[in-house]
């Protein structure tokens, strides 16, 4: 079969992932816990596969190379959650280490879903230049440049994110530490 998807066929390829993608499906959901996003692994996959056809060896373990793929596919797929998670993981270590009863405070989860709702409510615009900034880190130039806006209006919106995130969390006697931790970032 793998001689066949090596010429193109179609037919092969139908067949292959007939017979892996369930396979497939299965080891990405043991990792991830997510219908859709093991599914996109299983998509990637065989995406893949197809775009390498004419590549493919035919005397070795066509399933071992299937799961390697998948494999570093899920290893992809956590170390891009961790980089968009960056900036809750870093607030959590400015907070443990400020604060050990921070750590273990009951509410730190209620802290964080704040944080995110807070975030959510902000005007479109601002809260996309303050994600870019703050969880993707790009700098003010990239920001500015992708944008077609001035790098002196992403500031701007910068600071009025700030600005309203420190007087939200002001109301809950918690801004100090955020505040410090985003402007320290």
């Amino acid at each position: 079969m793998i001689a066949l998807l090596q010429k193109g066929s179609i037919v092969a390829f139908e067949g292959l992932f007939e017979q892996y993608s369930q396979k497939l499906y299965h080891f990405s959901f043991s990792y991830l816990k997510s219908e859709s996003e093991s599914e996109d692994v299983v998509q990637e996959v065989f995406l893949k596969i197809w775009e390498n056809r004419a590549g493919l060896k035919t005397g070795t373990s066509f399933q071992s190379y299937l799961f390697t793929i998948a494999f570093n596919s899920i290893r992809k797929n956590f170390n891009k959650k961790a980089r968009q998670n960056q900036f809750r993981v870093d607030l959590f270590d400015f907070l443990s280490i400020d604060n050990s009863s921070i750590e273990n405070h009951p509410d730190y989860e209620t802290l964080l879903s704040k944080l995110d709702l807070l975030i959510d409510q902000m005007p479109a615009r601002r809260k996309e230049i303050f994600l870019y900034r703050k969880k993707e880190g790009k700098s003010v130039r990239d920001i500015a440049s992708n944008m077609s806006i001035s790098p002196k209006t992403v500031e701007n919106q910068i600071t009025e994110a700030m600005n309203y995130l420190k007087k939200e969390f002001d109301k809950d006697r918690i801004s100090e530490m955020l505040f410090f931790y985003i402007f320290l970032e």
